[in-house]
């Protein structure tokens, strides 16, 4: 796979190198021709010298025969511009942008970017999960870490107990796929109940699993 990198800095270098030894084949971008010469020395890849929110250094760098363009500047406004270019201008269908205020991530999926990362956001939502780690089983991540499939037990505390799905409240960006009810696995419809006991799973989106505790009034001490 070709990966044209836009910003040659740490995360550049090491997204390179990281790729190199999955055998993809990564091109850098780096405006900084200290960076650039240090760079094609240390990994022995095509190092283009310039401005990588540019159509011609894109050019240069053949983005058009690239699989993916991942541009991890340290300027959101950099990435994003990189993003476009390389959708708009060269037709690339995955982008991928570092983004380093997580206030950004929002408009930058609404200006067409495919994965804007956030460290610090990836970093939070990692501390979440091993706060939570002990009532809630984590089953898979999905789309970059945004959306899990989770799963628990409803606690002894739950104040909803024999309630049908019509009549009790989940979060938004929740929905339960599976109940299992004394051993036994119920595809959920409106009216199944949940009883104190269910073993219960979830697809959510992560920023609403503290919702969900509220919700299920879960406590570590409850499991």
């Amino acid at each position: 796979m070709r990966v044209v990198i836009v910003g040659g800095g740490k995360v550049g270098y090491y997204l390179a190198k990281t790729l190199l030894e999955h055998d993809h084949n990564p091109v850098i971008v780096e405006i900084n021709k200290f960076i650039c010469h240090k760079l094609a020395d240390e990994l022995d890849i095509p190092v283009i010298s310039g401005d990588g929110t540019t159509i011609q250094m894109l050019e240069l760098a053949k983005l058009g025969e690239a699989d993916i363009l991942a541009s991890v500047t340290g300027k959101d406004e950099d990435n994003l511009i990189a993003c476009q270019l390389a959708q708009k201008r060269f037709g690339i269908e995955r982008t991928v942008a570092r983004v380093n205020n997580p206030k950004n991530i929002r408009i930058m999926k609404e200006l067409g970017v495919d994965a804007p990362v956030s460290s610090t956001d990836n970093i939070a939502r990692l501390i979440e999960r091993e706060l939570n780690t002990n009532v809630i089983t984590q089953l898979l991540s999905l789309n970059g870490g945004e959306v899990s499939l989770i799963e628990f037990n409803v606690p002894s505390n739950f104040e909803f107990d024999g309630t049908t799905l019509t009549e009790f409240k989940m979060p938004s960006e929740a929905v339960i796929v599976a109940v299992y009810h004394a051993g036994e696995l119920v595809i959920p419809r409106g009216n199944t109940k949940l009883f104190v006991g269910d073993r219960v799973v979830i697809l959510i989106k992560d920023e609403m699993i503290n919702e969900l505790y509220e919700t299920f009034s879960l406590k570590e001490e409850d499991i």
